[in-house]
C-alpha cells in the first residue's frame, strides 16, 4: 500500500510539474522525501549549481510546523528562481503532505542575472500564481476527500464489527441448540457429559474441560470426565486441575491470563501449566453436586463476558439433564425445570409437530411476543414456510413484514417426550442489526448532498438494465447532464447556494414520471438519468420535461437566477453494452451539446468519437499555446459601419479571435472558444485579445482616425474573474488607448443571471471611460427593466432577427422597438449579421445608426483591415 501511494505521488508530481513547467518533489508528514525531484534530469543538475537545496528543506519545515500558513513563496539569490511550498493539512490540522516546487520565471530574469542556458522548463509569475491558487483548491478538495474517506472507513469498521458480533451470536446459538438437544438423549450420563464438554470446548476454542465432584468424606475431589485435545476420559484417576481455591465456591469463578492472582493460586496454576481457568458449580436439588472446569494451557486466554454467559447457560442445561436423570419418574418436574431455563433465554424457543400441527412448547418470549399468532395457529405460516423436509436442521432469515421486524430462525428435528416427531425451533430478533446494515449500504450508494444515488450505484444499476435490455431485446437510454456555467453561480453566490441549486435540480428531476428511481449525481454539477427499457417509449417526453425544468429561474439569495444544462444521450445496448463505454459516449455527446452553444441536447453518433479525439488534441495544443504567450492566436477585425449619414462609413471594428495552431492548423472559433471557456483558458486568451485590440485601436487613432473605436467581447468566464476590472485598466494603461474608444461587449444571459454583480463590474468599467455594449440582445431572458438598470451605451441586436428581415414584419417591428427604447435611454443600436442588400434596405427608416455584417465586409486580419480602411482612407 505504501509503495502504491509512493508510485501515485511520483506520477502525480511528474504530471503536475510537466503541465505547469515546474520542478518539484513531495515530503510526507515526517518530512521524509516521498518522491525524487520531478523534471528534466539535466536541467535539475544545472539548478543544483544555483540553488542551495537546504533553503528548500528549511522552508518546508517551517510551513510543515506552522498552524496558520499552508503556502509560501520564497525568493532565492537569483530573481528568476522561486521556491513554492504548499502544505496539505488533514482533518486534525496536522500536516499530511508537503509539496515543494521550483519555478524558473522568465519575466523575473535580469540582464546581469539571466536564466542559465540549458533550462527549458520556464514559466512566468502570472502562471505560477494561477498554479498556486489551483493547488490550494486541490489541497482543500484533498482534505475533504480525506474526511470523507475517514468517515467511510469508520462506518466500514463498525459494519465489520457488527458482522463479527452477529457471526459470534450465531455460533453461540448453534452451540446452545446442540447442548439443548442433549436433553432428549437417552444415552448413558457419562456419554452425555462428554458430549457436553466436547461442545463447550469446540465452541469456546479452548484447551480442555473437566467435570469433577467434591468428596465430602475426605477433603478432596474426584475427576468424573474430561475432554482435551479431541480425547475423552471418564472416571480418570488423574487429579482435577481445579484445586481447593474453587471447591467451596457457590458461584462461577473465572481467572483470565491477565487477572491478578494470589500467590498460592498463581503457583498452583503454574504447576498445572494452566494460563486461564473458569469453574462453574452444578446444582442438583439446590445443592452443589459437582463443578464444570474449562481451562486453557497454551494460549494467553482472557475470558469475555459472552464466554462467561455461555458457560453459565450451558451449565444450566447440564443441571436440567442431571435433574431429569435423577427424577426419571417425574417428567413433569423435569419439563418445568427446562421451561424455567428456556423462559430466561434471550430469544424465542418453541417445539412444533407437523403430525397434528400442534405447538408442543413455547417459552415466555414466544408466548408474549407472538400471542396473536399462537391463538390463530399461524406462527409456522410466518416462520416455517422455508423449512427443508429433507434436512435435519437449518436456518434462514425471516422478514415479518406485518410487524416490520427481522428474525434469525433455526430449526432441528427431534423426538418429543411422547415419541412424536417434532421440530425444535429458535428465533432471535435482529431488526436493529438489519437496519444498521441497511443504513451502511444506503450511505455507500447515496449522494450525501442531493439524496440521489451516486456513481457507484449508477454503474451497478446500468449494468443490470443493459443485461435486461439484451435478454428481452428491448432498449434503454442513458442521459448525461451537466449544468452550464454552474461554477459562476457557485463562486459568485457562495458554495452554500450552489448546494441549494444542486439539491433543487435533483429533486425536480426526480419527480419526473418514469425515472423516479434512476437519477444519479456523478459528482460536482454532473447528473445521469437512466431511462429503463420499460419506460423507453417515454424518452422524448422525459427529455422535454427535463428541458422545461431549466426554462424557469431558481430563487437564490433573494433573487431569481437562471441555470441551463447541456445533455448527451446514448441508447443501449446498440451504442454499447459496456457500462464504462456508455458513460464515456454520453459524456462525449454532452460536450458536443456544450460546443454547440450550451442549453442543448445531443444524441451520440459514431462521429462523436472522432470529435472526442480532436477535442483532446485541441485541449493539449491550446494549453501549450497559452503557456507560450498566446502567440498562435490572431486578432481579426470586422468593420462596424455608421449609416447615420446615409451611406456606410467605417467607425471602428469588432475584435474577433482566431487560432492558427502550429499542430492542427486553422481552427474555427465555434470549435475552440467553447472548449477554452470550459477549460478556463479563455481568461489568458481574452486578456491577450483585449491588449492586442487596445494597442491596434491606439495605432489607428494616432494614424489620423481619432474617432475609430474597437469592440472587444468579454466572456462569462472573464467577467466573473474577481480582478477583471484591474485587467481592463492595466490593458488601457499599458497601450495608452483612449478608454472612450474601447467598447466592451457582454452577453445578455450573464447580465440577467447576476444583475447585482454586473452593475458593480460594469459601473467600474464605465468609471474608466470605456463603453459597454449588450451583445446578442433578444436571445436570452432580458426584460426592459433589466436593460434600464444596466449602464449601457450600445444595444447590439442579434443576427437571428436579421435572417428574415426583408420578408417578415416581426423583426422589423422588433428592431424599431429597440431603437425607440435606446433613444429614450440615451443608447445607440447596432444590428449584426447584415449580409444582403435587401436586408440593408429593410433597415431604412428604423433609426439604426450602426450596422455590422458580411454585406460590408468579413472579419479581416489587422494588415488587411488597415490597408482597406486606414491607408486607403488617408
Amino acid at each position: 500500500m505504501q509503495r502504491s501511494r509512493q508510485e501515485y505521488l511520483t506520477k502525480s508530481i511528474g504530471c503536475i510539474c510537466y503541465a505547469n513547467n515546474l520542478f518539484g518533489y513531495v515530503h510526507n508528514h515526517e518530512l521524509d522525501h516521498v518522491t525524487e525531484m520531478a523534471g528534466d534530469p539535466e536541467e535539475i543538475e544545472i539548478l543544483k549549481e544555483y540553488l542551495d537545496f537546504e533553503q528548500c528543506e528549511v522552508l518546508c519545515k517551517r510551513i510543515h510546523e506552522s498552524k496558520l500558513e499552508d503556502v509560501e513563496v520564497e525568493d532565492t539569490i537569483y530573481p528568476w528562481l522561486k521556491i513554492v511550498v504548499l502544505d496539505v493539512k488533514g482533518q486534525n490540522g496536522k500536516s499530511s503532505l508537503t509539496w515543494c516546487f521550483l519555478a524558473v520565471l522568465k519575466d523575473q530574469a535580469e540582464e546581469d542575472l539571466p536564466i542559465p542556458e540549458g533550462i527549458k522548463t520556464i514559466t512566468d509569475t502570472r502562471h505560477m500564481e494561477c498554479f498556486i491558487d489551483s493547488m490550494i483548491d486541490a489541497s482543500q478538495m484533498l482534505i475533504r476527500d480525506e474526511v470523507s474517506r475517514s468517515t467511510a472507513e469508520e462506518e466500514i469498521r463498525k459494519s465489520n464489527s457488527a458482522k463479527q458480533e452477529m457471526e459470534a451470536t450465531v455460533r453461540r446459538l448453534e452451540a446452545t441448540t446442540s447442548i439443548v438437544q442433549l436433553l432428549d438423549r437417552d444415552d448413558e450420563i457419562e456419554r452425555i457429559i462428554l458430549d457436553f464438554l466436547r461442545i463447550m470446548v469446540l465452541h469456546l476454542k479452548t484447551g480442555g474441560a473437566q467435570v469433577f465432584r467434591v468428596q465430602e468424606v475426605y477433603d478432596g475431589s474426584e475427576l468424573l470426565a474430561e475432554y482435551k485435545n479431541a480425547e475423552a476420559r471418564v472416571n480418570s484417576v488423574q487429579r482435577p486441575l481445579c484445586g481447593e481455591h474453587f471447591w467451596n465456591q457457590d458461584k462461577a469463578v473465572a481467572i483470565s491470563a491477565d487477572t491478578p492472582r494470589a500467590p498460592g493460586l498463581s503457583g498452583e496454576m503454574q504447576e498445572c501449566g494452566v494460563n486461564a481457568i473458569a469453574s462453574i458449580p452444578v446444582l442438583v436439588n439446590q445443592k452443589i453436586a459437582m463443578y464444570v472446569c474449562i481451562y486453557e494451557c497454551t494460549e494467553m486466554r482472557n475470558w469475555s463476558v459472552d464466554d462467561i454467559r455461555y458457560m453459565n447457560d450451558a451449565v444450566k442445561v447440564l443441571q436440567s439433564i442431571l435433574a431429569r436423570r435423577i427424577q426419571k419418574n417425574s417428567l413433569a418436574s423435569s419439563f418445568e425445570s427446562l421451561e424455567a431455563i428456556l423462559d430466561n433465554v434471550a430469544g424465542g424457543v418453541f417445539v412444533w409437530t407437523a403430525e397434528s400441527d400442534e405447538m408442543l412448547f413455547a417459552n415466555r418470549y414466544v408466548r408474549s411476543v407472538f400471542s396473536k399468532e399462537l391463538r390463530d395457529h399461524s406462527l409456522m405460516n410466518v416462520f416455517g414456510n422455508r423449512i427443508d423436509p429433507e434436512k435435519d436442521n437449518g436456518n434462514y432469515e425471516v422478514n415479518y413484514i406485518e410487524r416490520m421486524r427481522w428474525f434469525d430462525f433455526y430449526y432441528t428435528k427431534m423426538i418429543w417426550m411422547d415419541g412424536r416427531k417434532a421440530l425444535l425451533c429458535s428465533l432471535y430478533d435482529v431488526t436493529d442489526k438489519k437496519n444498521y446494515q441497511h443504513k451502511i449500504e444506503q450511505q455507500a450508494s447515496t449522494d450525501y448532498l442531493t439524496g440521489l444515488y451516486n456513481r457507484m450505484c449508477c454503474e451497478k444499476d446500468l449494468a443490470k438494465m443493459v443485461d435486461t435490455a439484451k435478454k428481452e431485446h428491448t432498449r434503454g437510454a442513458l442521459l448525461y447532464m451537466d449544468l452550464d456555467d454552474f461554477k459562476h453561480i457557485n463562486d459568485g453566490l457562495g458554495h452554500q447556494y450552489g448546494d441549494v441549486l444542486l439539491t433543487s435540480i435533483a429533486h425536480s428531476v426526480q419527480k419526473i414520471a418514469g425515472i423516479e428511481n434512476s437519477c444519479y449525481r456523478m459528482g460536482g454539477d454532473e447528473f445521469v438519468i437512466i431511462v429503463p427499457p420499460v419506460e423507453y417509449d417515454k424518452l422524448n417526453d422525459i427529455i422535454e420535461q427535463i428541458k422545461a425544468i431549466f426554462t424557469k429561474p431558481w430563487f437564490l439569495k433573494g433573487a431569481d437566477y437562471y441555470c441551463t444544462m447541456s445533455m448527451g444521450i446514448v441508447n443501449f445496448p446498440e451504442d454499447s453494452d459496456k457500462v464504462e463505454e456508455l458513460i464515456r459516449k454520453a459524456d462525449i455527446s454532452m460536450y458536443e451539446a456544450k460546443k454547440g452553444g450550451k442549453n442543448r441536447v445531443a444524441f451520440y453518433a459514431d462521429s462523436s468519437d472522432q470529435a472526442s479525439g480532436k477535442r483532446l488534441d485541441m485541449e493539449k495544443n491550446m494549453r501549450e499555446a497559452t503557456i507560450h504567450g498566446c502567440d498562435e492566436f490572431e486578432v481579426y477585425y470586422q468593420p462596424i459601419m455608421d449609416v447615420s449619414g446615409g451611406e456606410g462609413v467605417c467607425c471602428g471594428a469588432e475584435a474577433l479571435v482566431r487560432w492558427d495552431s502550429a499542430e492542427m492548423g486553422f481552427i474555427s472559433p465555434a470549435d475552440f472558444i467553447p472548449l477554452a471557456e470550459y477549460l478556463g483558458l479563455i481568461n489568458p486568451i481574452g486578456s491577450y485579445v483585449l491588449e492586442q485590440a487596445c494597442a491596434t485601436c491606439k495605432a489607428w487613432n494616432d494614424a489620423g482616425f481619432p474617432n475609430y473605436k474597437v469592440n472587444v467581447n468579454l466572456s462569462v468566464v472573464q467577467l466573473l474573474q474577481p480582478d477583471i476590472v484591474t485587467i481592463i485598466e492595466r490593458a488601457i494603461q499599458k497601450t495608452g488607448v483612449n478608454p472612450h474608444n474601447l467598447t466592451l461587449e457582454v452577453t445578455e444571459n450573464l447580465a440577467i443571471n447576476d444583475m447585482r454583480r454586473m452593475k458593480d463590474v460594469l459601473g467600474s468599467i464605465k468609471g474608466m471611460g470605456a463603453r459597454i455594449a449588450l451583445d446578442d440582445f433578444g436571445t436570452g431572458y432580458s426584460s426592459l427593466s433589466h436593460i434600464r438598470e444596466m449602464p449601457l451605451d450600445v444595444i447590439k441586436v442579434d443576427q437571428s432577427f436579421v435572417k428574415d428581415l426583408a420578408a417578415d414584419s416581426y423583426p422589423q417591428a422588433f428592431i424599431r422597438m429597440v431603437t425607440q427604447l435606446a433613444a429614450t435611454l440615451g443608447m445607440q443600436v447596432c444590428v449584426e449579421g447584415i449580409e444582403t442588400g435587401r436586408q440593408y434596405e429593410a433597415l431604412e427608416g428604423l433609426n439604426v445608426r450602426m450596422i455590422q455584417g458580411y454585406y460590408f465586409d468579413m472579419p479581416l486580419t489587422k494588415e488587411a483591415f488597415e490597408a482597406k480602411y486606414i491607408d486607403s482612407a488617408k
